[in-house]
């Protein structure tokens, strides 16, 4: 085996290693959803989850946001796709970031511990690297919310 050929494997098991998520940017009144995890409460992402072995990813963004929230993306559109780090599974993360509407109140199901509609300037409220370093400046870019 030669060097090359060790690197190029090393390179595919840290891509194949990466997980891959589907999430909702959903922006009311100038405040993102966010959630935390019964797994980790003090921690908020964005909802959403891993797809399951061939899913699209709107249809994992309607299956997730269903089981978490009980609630249907209304519009979901393709924002960005998003590299990161997995805040408690500290590995490589893919994220398919769709911005989407809902059909009614979320309500926490599953393992979703709370949810929180927040502007990004709260004090003393944990979010993941993927919202602090990529979704926030994003949507404020973008006109969605507030810099």
């Amino acid at each position: 085996m030669t060097q090359e050929h060790g690197a190029s494997v090393a390179q595919v098991s840290r891509r194949a290693a990466a997980l891959s998520v589907v999430a909702a940017a959903v922006v009311q009144d100038g405040r993102l959803l966010v959630v935390s995890k019964r797994a980790a409460p003090d921690v908020f992402y964005l909802p959403g989850g891993k797809p399951e072995a061939g899913e699209e990813p709107s249809a994992t963004l309607a299956r997730e946001l269903d089981e978490e929230l009980g609630v249907e993306p209304l519009r979901p559109r393709l924002l960005a796709r998003i590299d990161s780090v997995a805040v408690l599974e500290r590995v490589p993360m893919r994220l398919t970031l769709f911005a989407a509407d809902i059909d009614r109140t979320p309500r926490p199901a599953a393992e979703i511990a709370d949810i929180k509609w927040i502007t990004g300037r709260e004090s003393g409220l944990r979010l993941s690297p993927a919202l602090t370093d990529h979704v926030l400046p994003l949507l404020a870019r973008t006109g969605s919310m507030a810099p």
